[in-house]
């Protein structure tokens, strides 16, 4: 891990942007304490470092407030990374289902999501390596947010996560519900009710496959960039039991 660049917020809340190899993230630290503070991993969408970063800081500095560290990595194929010309395609072929008004089939959510499922997760999970060995941070590590099939399979395969609050306001594909199953850590899931782009039921149903035993769905009317603010509250709370 190599940083590039770091300042500090008017909260006092450290901001330094780095790299992991050819992977841009950035890590913000709380004002100094003197413990090693728990981490969470901010998962996004796919739409690039840059323009999600509003959204981030402004979670990460409402972490920073209940004393936990956070981090996010540039997904694959996003922001300056290059681009992957079948995933491209697979876009353009969701564009097209939506815009008819059709079914999205499995093979169009399979070839979109799943090529990002497979490289993303040892990415965060080599980022999680790295951001571990910092003196000023220390576990458990939660993951929130972003991509819920990147969700899922870093829930399955990496032991370091003690919880997660997912989004379900995306396309899962079959062999994800599969792992979902597999999923035991405490689970906080938000769920847009009129989301446009999302699968009601195919969320509920995502929902009951969780294998964990203690899980919560946060269902709340809006479209899918309507959730409240009394949402994210409550999955802040949510990580304040059991990362502390």
């Amino acid at each position: 891990m190599h940083f590039t660049s770091e300042q500090r917020l008017d909260d006092g809340v450290l901001e330094r942007e780095f790299t992991l190899g050819d992977i841009p993230g950035i890590l913000w630290t709380p004002a100094p304490a003197s413990a090693p503070a728990p981490l969470i991993l901010l998962g996004h969408p796919p739409l690039g470092l840059r323009k999600m970063y509003p959204r981030l800081v402004a979670r990460a500095r409402h972490s920073a407030a209940d004393g936990f560290a956070t981090a996010t990595i540039e997904l694959p194929g996003s922001g300056d990374r290059p681009r992957w010309p079948a995933v491209e395609q697979a876009r353009a072929d969701l564009r097209r289902a939506m815009e008819a008004g059709g079914p999205v089939s499995d093979e169009i959510v399979d070839a979109l999501v799943l090529p990002l499922v497979d490289k993303a997760v040892p990415e965060w999970q080599a980022a999680l390596d790295a951001l571990l060995s910092l003196p000023e941070i220390g576990g458990p590590v939660g993951y929130s947010g972003g991509v819920i099939s990147i969700g899922i399979r870093l829930a399955v395969v990496e032991p370091r996560i003690s919880a997660a609050v997912l989004f379900a306001g995306s396309f899962v594909p079959r062999a994800l519900f599969e792992e979902a199953r597999q999923v035991t850590i405490p689970l906080h899931v938000l769920l847009q009710w009129d989301d446009e782009g999302n699968d009601r039921q195919a969320a509920l149903d995502l929902f009951d496959a969780f294998g964990s035993k203690e899980k919560s769905l946060h269902a709340h009317l809006g479209g899918h960039t309507g959730v409240p603010q009394f949402a994210g509250d409550a999955a802040a709370q949510f990580f304040t039991r059991h990362l502390k």
